[in-house]
Parts: C-alpha cells; sequence; structure tokens
C-alpha cells in the first residue's frame, strides 16, 4: 500500500509533464471562466482528468505516488500562481490580452471567431449590462479573465479604481 512500484522521482516528474501540458492546453483553450464553462468543457475535463491519471501513475497504485502527485501538484500550482507572474515576461506569456469584440455598434467577426465566441454568447454579456443590443455599443471587450467590458455609446467617462488580478498583487 505505500510501497511505490517506480521511483519517487519518476512519479513527480510525470505529474510535472501531465501539469505543463493542460496548463498550456487550457492556456491555448480560450478565456473561460469556470462559471463559464459548458457542459461540453466540463465532460472534455472530467474526461482529460481521467486519461491523464494513468500517465502520472504509470504502474504504480500506491498510496505514497498518490501524496507525491497531490503535493507535487500543489507546489506546481503556488509556483505558478506565486512565484511565476512577478516576472512581466512570463505574465505576458501566461495572461491572455483583452479581446475587443464589438466597436461602434458593430460586432467584429474575426475577433469573435478568435476567441471562439459567438454573436449569442456578445449579446447575452450587452443585455447583461442593461443595453439592447449592440447597436447601443461603443466598445464591447472580452477580457483576460473571461468577462466582458461595455461601453454603452452613450456613456460619459468616469474615472473608477482599477480592479487588480491576484497577480498583481506585491509583498
Amino acid at each position: 500500500m505505500l510501497r511505490l512500484a517506480i521511483p519517487a522521482w519518476q512519479v513527480a516528474l510525470r505529474s510535472t509533464v501531465i501539469y505543463v501540458v493542460l496548463f498550456v492546453g487550457l492556456r491555448v483553450f480560450g478565456k473561460r471562466e469556470v462559471g463559464q464553462f459548458t457542459i461540453f468543457d466540463l465532460v472534455l475535463i472530467l474526461l482529460i482528468a481521467n486519461a491523464v491519471q494513468p500517465a502520472m501513475t504509470g504502474p504504480d497504485s500506491s498510496l505514497t505516488g498518490g501524496l507525491i502527485i497531490i503535493g507535487v501538484l500543489l507546489a506546481l500550482n503556488w509556483f505558478v500562481g506565486r512565484v511565476l507572474p512577478r516576472s512581466q515576461r512570463i505574465r505576458r506569456l501566461l495572461q491572455p490580452h483583452p479581446t475587443v469584440i464589438a466597436q461602434e455598434g458593430q460586432w467584429l467577426p474575426q475577433a469573435l471567431a478568435r476567441e471562439g465566441m459567438d454573436v449569442e454568447e456578445g449579446e447575452t454579456a450587452i443585455r447583461e449590462h442593461g443595453l439592447m443590443g449592440v447597436s447601443d455599443v461603443q466598445l464591447a471587450v472580452l477580457e483576460p479573465d473571461g468577462s466582458v467590458s461595455v461601453v454603452p455609446k452613450d456613456s460619459t467617462v468616469l474615472r473608477g479604481r482599477r480592479r487588480r488580478s491576484r497577480y498583481d498583487r506585491r509583498p
């Protein structure tokens, strides 16, 4: 139960490789928040989790191997969340850029397609901001966190406080 079938470093290395590949894959996947996942996204995540488990453990099914995997994944997550974003260069690689999806009352079809959005999703975001449709929009932006910011055509510019991401915190 506690004896490893393969060396601990191999379990740790396998877990690290899987973490990095999934991290890059999800980064390329798009700008959706967990709350914005569709049922298809959820099924995909569950299937990926089931598929990569044997790749991380290999022939090992011990409790120790499972604990090593948990420790490695927690350490990698801490590292990515706390250490890497302090570098501007790495943060630019890891954090997607905002994308203008509508401007001057018109959708930008190429931007929508590039972000994997359709007009219906954009219209929903516009209605959530209390507007009737894209014709009422000066600017709509898909933000790095997956939310959509909307500036109405008849808006007055107000100066507000910038919302900070968890990565902007300084010690």
